[in-house]
């Protein structure tokens, strides 16, 4: 008998396990879907279709340097007047070296590079963390802290 529980609680840690490991998986897949959207929606200079995989929100926030942006609004008109204002350009967008790290169900954290190619030539790039959440949508991003370099 005791040889007997000890397989069926093996079994459920087993299986427990596994579908812990799936679930992750479909966060991970869920998750790098929206930043390969939001990737191809910034190569296609679609700046509205990017903001898709933020929160839209006036609790979204968004840190740059020693500056704090908070609301979806506010950082899509960060986005344009730093990138489709007189005189700016979108470049073309990578994201890279993508560490996402499922946090629960309806959470995960993000890590990566990104880099923008221009057409003089400049190549400006940096880091990101981000804080996705699932909402009713979709996954999006709540919290973007970007760094460049």
């Amino acid at each position: 008998m005791r040889t007997l529980i000890a397989g069926i609680a093996v079994l459920l840690i087993v299986t427990l396990d596994t579908s812990a490991q799936d679930s992750n998986a479909q966060i991970k897949a869920a998750v790098r879907d929206v930043l390969v959207r939001q990737q191809d929606a910034w190569n296609g200079h679609d700046l509205e279709a990017f903001m898709s995989g933020y929160w839209n929100s006036p609790d979204l926030t968004f840190f740059s340097g020693a500056n704090v942006t908070t609301g979806w609004q506010d950082t899509l008109e960060r986005y344009r007047k730093q990138y489709k204002s007189e005189g700016h350009e979108m470049g073309q967008l990578q994201f890279s070296d993508l560490q996402i790290t499922p946090l629960a169900s309806d959470a995960a954290f993000v890590r990566g590079a990104w880099n923008l190619t221009m057409k003089d030539g400049k190549t400006p790039h940096g880091l990101f963390t981000l804080l996705f959440r699932k909402c009713p949508d979709g996954w999006k991003i709540v919290h973007d802290h970007t760094s460049a370099e």
